[in-house]
């Protein structure tokens, strides 16, 4: 009987401070959980020493019956102090430290937000400035709470028990290889769908999938662009032709313009032989006039054609940026030409007014001495004053 006493007491184990022993939740309190590791007495696990953030209760994080592993705090006689804490936190430095080296990935729910960015844990608590979280800027972070994000190590000291943490530079690292696929599957010619990101005075830069494209002002609009706001808005969804690649310096030129029905197909069908139109004068040439009828199309009025008497200079009569009527005598779509006369016009109107005269001329009995060229000649010259 004797001996079998002795066995049973040589069975009970014993533990020094520092050991990681393996054992199973025996029962659970709001401050702390016993723990039934083989020794005389169950070990505790005092609430703070369950996880490296704060816990409200004990049952939050673990269960009856529960195997789970614990360094040894404390072994005397009377009370074996137990951490669960210290056990998650060593393996987890060792797997941080891996990670920092190797620049691999790994994924922790969100755990609290607080001044200055966001608190995870991984075994030990980690710091998300605000600044690392996204790439663009966060005003107000409470919805990222148990928000699962994909991170990095950018920090660490195990004896001051530091963790920065980013999950910016997973996006990064994502946005760099977007690019880089980008600037090495496209060709010039190619047609895409693109967002405006910003515009400058000379030109806007446009995302076509992770990569700026730059549009030239020039390339904007078949018509004349002043500043590239008259045309365009960041957030824009537009379409752009690419006009050339540069992998190596990251740069792509694109086009509008070149997604648009040319000036000269948008006015087919418009304006027809014979028709009056209204246009502004672009450009004053020896032989004519260069009259803008429509946005990026320009007809000629030559100088044969801009009065109904003999002039030097296009000049004597017209000016650059003055609005004028004129006929079309002549149009051409597919050669992109348009012959136009203010002179007809004048010719038109003066007709008009001398059949005018003549009529009412010929109703009047009593023509008081007046010739009908004498009222008709007052009445030209009160038209071309």
């Amino acid at each position: 009987m004797v001996d079998e006493m002795n066995n049973e007491m040589t069975e009970v184990k014993t533990f020094s401070v520092g050991e990681i022993v393996t054992g199973t939740i025996s029962k659970i309190e709001e401050k702390q959980a016993f723990v039934n590791v083989g020794y005389k007495l169950d070990g505790v696990i005092p609430i703070s020493e369950l996880s490296s953030l704060h816990v409200e209760k004990v049952s939050d994080v673990l269960s009856e019956g529960e195997e789970v592993e614990v360094k040894v705090l404390k072994s005397t006689d009377d009370e074996l102090v137990l951490s669960k804490r210290a056990v998650a936190a060593a393996k987890a430095w060792d797997e941080l430290q891996a990670k920092l080296t190797s620049g691999e990935t790994l994924e922790a729910d969100v755990a609290d937000v607080v001044k200055g960015g966001l608190v995870v844990d991984v075994g030990v608590r980690g710091f998300i400035p605000a600044s690392l979280v996204e790439r663009h800027f966060v005003e107000d972070f409470s919805n990222y709470k148990g928000k699962t994000l994909r991170l990095k190590v950018v920090e660490m000291d195990k004896e001051k028990n530091k963790l920065i943490l980013s999950q910016r530079a997973v996006l990064d690292e994502e946005a760099s290889l977007k690019k880089r696929e980008t600037l090495t599957s496209i060709k010039v010619g190619d047609v895409l769908e693109g967002i405006v990101q910003r515009l400058t005075d000379f030109g806007a830069f446009v995302d076509i999938g992770g990569v700026d494209g730059l549009v030239h002002i020039s390339q904007m609009a078949h018509h004349h662009v002043e500043t590239p706001s008259e045309v365009l808005n960041e957030g824009d969804q537009i379409k752009v032709r690419v006009l050339g690649v540069d992998p190596d310096n990251e740069r792509i030129s694109l086009s509008i313009k070149d997604t648009l029905p040319g000036p000269w197909e948008q006015i087919q069908g418009k304006f027809k032989q014979g028709d009056m139109v209204e246009g502004v004068v672009k450009r004053l040439v020896s032989f004519g006039a260069f009259i803008e009828i429509s946005p990026g199309v320009e007809g000629l009025v030559h100088i044969s054609q801009i009065a109904n008497k003999h002039i030097g200079t296009p000049g004597e009569v017209l000016k650059e940026g003055e609005t004028i009527q004129a006929k079309v005598l002549d149009i051409n779509i597919s050669d992109k030409r348009v012959s136009l006369s203010i002179r007809a016009l004048q010719e038109e109107k003066e007709a008009k007014i001398e059949n005018e005269v003549k009529q009412e001329y010929q109703k009047q009995d009593d023509h008081a001495g007046f010739s009908l060229g004498d009222v008709i000649g007052d009445q030209l010259k009160k038209y071309k004053n």
